[in-house]
This record gives C-alpha cells, sequence and structure tokens, in this order.
C-alpha cells in the first residue's frame, strides 16, 4: 500500500509567523515545500513496531530531528541503551518497598517469637484508663482499671473509652492512699494486683524499638532514683536525662556546680545520654529547653518518658503538655486528660499514649520501675507522704555551728536517728567532724549514746521515731535489719569528706565544723583521719557512698571542676538550666 499523503496544513505551525495563515490575505501566494528529511540512525537495539523508515519522519519529530551526514560503515550499535531517568526512579522506588517489606517482614516474625517465649508483651490492646493506664474492666471492684458496666457500654457505643477514669483513680485524686502493686518492691496484696515484675516487662520492647527515651532523675534521691540496669529497657536509643525537683536544693547553691556534678555522675555508668536537664515542673524551670530538645532529637520517633516509681513522670508531663500547649494545638487537647498524680508508687499501671505532636508521633507515659532498694517499698502506704519533701531543704547539722565543743571526741560514741528509718553509729570521727541531714523536713532527727540506742529504738519506734506512725503499724515492721560498716576520710578539712546517700529518702553529709568556732589547739592534724561509721536501716534498703554534692551557698566555694581533655569536651552531655 502507497503511503498517505500528508496534509499541508499539519505543517502549519511550524511556518513563519506572518505566513500561517494563508487565507487572511488572498493575495499572497506561495508555494509549501516539504521539508527534506535524512535517516537517523540510533545504537540502540529496540525494534520499531513499524520497520517503515519512511513513517519515522512524522511531522512531530520534525523540530527535534537534524540531519546527519551518513556513517562511513553500515555497522550498527549493539550495546544496551542507557536507562532513562523514569527507569532509574522505578528501579529505586520499586528496591525502597521491598527494603520497607522485608523489615516489616522481619520485625513481626521476631515480635511473634518473643511473644510467645514471655518476652514481649505488646501494649494498648485493651483500652486503658487515662489516668493510670490500667485496663478497663467491669468485674473487680477493688482491682485497678474498674469501671461500671453501664458507663462502660454507655463510652463504648459512643467511641469514648479513651476518656474513662477509673475507679481507683478518682479516688487517688481525691487524696486517697492506694496501692496496686504487689510482690517483690511493692506490697502484699491479691491476685487482682500487678506486680513489680509485670510493670517492668511492659518496658521491654523499648529495647527493640526506634524511640527517644526522656529518663527523669530526682535530685533529692540521685543514686537511689536512678535506674541501675536502664540500658535493658532502652537498648541503643538516645537518653535525655532530666533531673527533676529542683528548686528543693538548699537557698544559695550554684546551679554551675550541680550541672557539672551530676554529668560527672553521669559519664561514669556509660549511657547514650545527649543532653542533661535541670527542671522543676512545680515551677517549670528547664521545661522549655526540654522541649526544644525533643523537638530536634524526636526525628518522627516515640517519646518514653521514663523513671524510678515517684520520681515525679507525671507531674512532669503536665509540665511538658502546659509548655507545648502553646504552640501546638496537639498538646493544648492533650492537657484535657493529664496523667494522675500520687505519693502511691505505682500509679501508673500501664503505658499511657498521648498525642501531644503535631508532626506525629506520641508521647508515653510510662509504668514506675519500682525499686526494692528505696524507703517506698518498705514504708506503710499511709506513710508515704511523710517521704516526699515538700519545701525548699535545709540542712539540720549535729553538732551545729552554735554548739561549743569541749570534748575532743566530738561526736564519737554517739548515734544519731532518722526518724525510725536511719540509724548512724559514730564509732570513731575527728573532733571536727560532723554530719548534716538532707531530707523530709517531717522526719525528726534524735541523738542518742550508742550504748543506749537499742532500747531507745523499742520504746519510742511508732512514737518519737517516725514512719512507722503508731503502734498498730509497728506490729508489722521489721525494724533496721541492714547494718554497713563504712570506712571514710578526711584528705582536706576545708571541704567534705563524702556524702552517705540512703535510698528513696536523702543524704548525710560528713563535713567539717566551721574552723572559727573550733579551739584551735584540739584541731588535729590530718595524720589519722579516717572515719568509722556503722549505719542501720530496714532490709533491702540500699546505702550509698558518693562525693559530696555541693549544695547551698559553701558548695560553690569548696567545689573543684575537673580539668577536661578536648576529647572528653566532644563526648560529655552538656547540661541546660
Amino acid at each position: 500500500m502507497p503511503p498517505k499523503s500528508l496534509s499541508i496544513f499539519s505543517y502549519l505551525p511550524y511556518l513563519p509567523h506572518q505566513l500561517q495563515n494563508p487565507f487572511s490575505n488572498s493575495h499572497l501566494h506561495f508555494k509549501t515545500q516539504l521539508p527534506k528529511f535524512s535517516l537517523i540512525k540510533c545504537r540502540a537495539t529496540t525494534t520499531s513496531p513499524n520497520p517503515n523508515p519512511e513513517l519515522h519522519g512524522t511531522p512531530q519529530n520534525i523540530a527535534t530531528q537534524v540531519p546527519v551526514s551518513e556513517p562511513d560503515t553500515d555497522t550498527e550499535g549493539s550495546g544496551a541503551a542507557a536507562p532513562t531517568r523514569g527507569q532509574l526512579f522505578l528501579e529505586h522506588h520499586q528496591a525502597k518497598v521491598a527494603s520497607k517489606l522485608l523489615l516489616a517482614a522481619n520485625k513481626k516474625k521476631r515480635k511473634k517469637k518473643e511473644k510467645e517465649t514471655g518476652s514481649f508483651k505488646p501494649i494498648n490492646q485493651v483500652a486503658g484508663c487515662y489516668g493510670c493506664g490500667a485496663p478497663l474492666q467491669t468485674q473487680e471492684l477493688d482491682a485497678p482499671g474498674y469501671v461500671d458496666s453501664d458507663t462502660y457500654e454507655l463510652k463504648k457505643k459512643h467511641r469514648q473509652l479513651k476518656t474513662i477514669l477509673c475507679g481507683r483513680c478518682r479516688l487517688l485524686s481525691h487524696g486517697h492512699m492506694i496501692t496496686a502493686v504487689g510482690g517483690h518492691g511493692g506490697y502484699a496484696g491479691g491476685k487482682q494486683f500487678v506486680t513489680a515484675e509485670e510493670l517492668r516487662d511492659k518496658l521491654s520492647h523499648l529495647r527493640h524499638e526506634k524511640a527517644l527515651i526522656v529518663k527523669l532523675v530526682d535530685i533529692i534521691d540521685f543514686n537511689g532514683s536512678f535506674l541501675s540496669r536502664v540500658r535493658d529497657l532502652t537498648g541503643a536509643n538516645p537518653i535525655i536525662l532530666v533531673v527533676t525537683k529542683i528548686d528543693l536544693l538548699p537557698k544559695g547553691t550554684d546551679m554551675n556546680c550541680i550541672g557539672d556534678w551530676i554529668v560527672e555522675a553521669t559519664t561514669k555508668k556509660k549511657l547514650n545520654v545527649v543532653s542533661v536537664h535541670l527542671t522543676s515542673s512545680k515551677s517549670m524551670v528547664g521545661i522549655t529547653g526540654v522541649v526544644a530538645e525533643i523537638q530536634e532529637e524526636k526525628k518522627g520517633r516515640d517519646v518514653y518518658i521514663l523513671g524510678s516509681a515517684n520520681v515525679g513522670k507525671s507531674a512532669f508531663i503536665n509540665a511538658l503538655l502546659m509548655m507545648m500547649g502553646e504552640n501546638d494545638p496537639m498538646a493544648a487537647a492533650a492537657q484535657k486528660y493529664k496523667p494522675i498524680q500520687s505519693a502511691v508508687p505505682g500509679t501508673t499501671l500501664g503505658p499511657i499514649p498521648i498525642d501531644a505532636f503535631f508532626g506525629g508521633g506520641k508521647l508515653y507515659d510510662t509504668p514506675g520501675v519500682h525499686l526494692h532498694h528505696r524507703q517506698g517499698a518498705v514504708v506503710p502506704v499511709d506513710d508515704l507522704p511523710v517521704l516526699a519533701p515538700r519545701s525548699r531543704l535545709k540542712g539540720r547539722s549535729f553538732p551545729s555551728d552554735k554548739d561549743t565543743i569541749s570534748d575532743s571526741r566530738g561526736m564519737e560514741g554517739f548515734s544519731i536517728f532518722w526518724g525510725g528509718l536511719v540509724r548512724v553509729d559514730i564509732l570513731k570521727a575527728l573532733h571536727c567532724t560532723r554530719l548534716t541531714f538532707y531530707g523530709p523536713k517531717a522526719l525528726p532527727i534524735h541523738v542518742v549514746p550508742t550504748e543506749e540506742a537499742d532500747d531507745f529504738y523499742k520504746k519510742e519506734i511508732g512514737l518519737l521515731l517516725t514512719p512507722p506512725a503508731g503502734k498498730e503499724r509497728t506490729k508489722s515492721w521489721n525494724g533496721l535489719e541492714t547494718e554497713r560498716r563504712l570506712q571514710l576520710r578526711f584528705d582536706d578539712l576545708d571541704r567534705p569528706c563524702s556524702d552517705i546517700a540512703i535510698s528513696g529518702l536523702g543524704w548525710i553529709a560528713v563535713e567539717p565544723i566551721n574552723k572559727e568556732l573550733v579551739m584551735s589547739d584540739v584541731i588535729p592534724e590530718l595524720t589519722n583521719n579516717e572515719l568509722h561509721f556503722s549505719v542501720h536501716v530496714p532490709k533491702p534498703v540500699e546505702i550509698f557512698v558518693r562525693s559530696p554534692l555541693p549544695v547551698g551557698k559553701a558548695g560553690s566555694e569548696w567545689y573543684e571542676y575537673r580539668d577536661l581533655t578536648e576529647q572528653e569536651e566532644e563526648t560529655r552531655p552538656k547540661w541546660h538550666y
């Protein structure tokens, strides 16, 4: 079949502008000549659906074809054509999708295996109370998460289960002290009680997830509230260390010294800490810096608030949402359903997801990790509020600066009771030694001769020595069963020797008395500068000996900053206040 003739009008778009409409001026006559085409050979080996070379010179290709001369040889190209940009994009997209599917399959397979072995427990399968995170239930009236069946069905019908507050949380919000943690590290309870191990297991999935960890530590109980096995929970995830209750430190404390002291203590633990923040949820100090750090390090990940029981997680989250709500509408809306705050360890019984980020991701309030070595794990539940300082600490020293010391033995041979929870026997001490107690003001301090200490404790426990408060509670009280002998040394009479930290309570500073108030002729030389103490606490409360915390106005005078190498300057986390 002969090729079809081409119409002249298909070439009009390529004529000069003044000749594009040949009928506009009837006196213009022109003769149209078809352009001469030359065959272009490509080195690609693609097969054309129409092998007729005459049809390759279609009008659509006129503007892009350039006449070229025939090559000297008739050899055709045999290599593969270079991939187009579209093909490259398609291949990259397909590889990316395949990689995501493979990762998702491996993750699902791993979680299934861990679930079968009992090492992994998925969260949020059942609707939980927004106050404590306990799964909602309508069977056990005294168990956590209980909701009236009619209320539950009504909220479920209207898809409002996330707005339910269980009966236990309602009582906690009105000041009732109701524990729900039984077993090791908690209190005896029935089958409906949650064990401390179960609460820790609810956080075990974090080491397999990509998350940002905000770890809280109480400055009053820094050593006791610092999780000992934190790597088992966080894995390799980055950690923002938040030190709470900084406003409770004694008046005149230099925060530069405190920040450096905390960084020094944190560096020794070799954790993946990106920054340290000194904060107060009550006065909102330092919260802005935490918000900025979270936004910078979040990178699309979920944020988990982690810490020991009663470290102040719920109060911190409330302060965090209040600060974030000024610029983020999601955080402002989340303030309507705040976690419950209480002095009871185990107030939060399950992870509570909070939609707090406008750009995606969730903020999780997690159950407090119960540490059996803290005083809160052994004190009767009604006495727990006594352990929480409510105002700025003020050290109580024995002997005080106003006391006149005439005996060269000083405090040697005396015992000091810190409520009914701590007894310190001073076996050997320098004449210029004194003990300063930093902790709750509600705990009374009594000094008696060591030979009378046992009888005094048996007679006054529950009365002068509290907690426990009341003789009824002393019936189940086991007393001060743990004794630890400490041997300390004074290297410099111008600075404290050490701190004796009592887990879950506070610390005792071993320091020198003001030299001006001590007779110069009885100040011994530092030739025999050993100090011997015997510290008694309830079992299994732990005792820590640490470098002295620089508090008060005097702290900035004796605290010494360590000289750092260039590598230490780069690797040490920065602290913010």
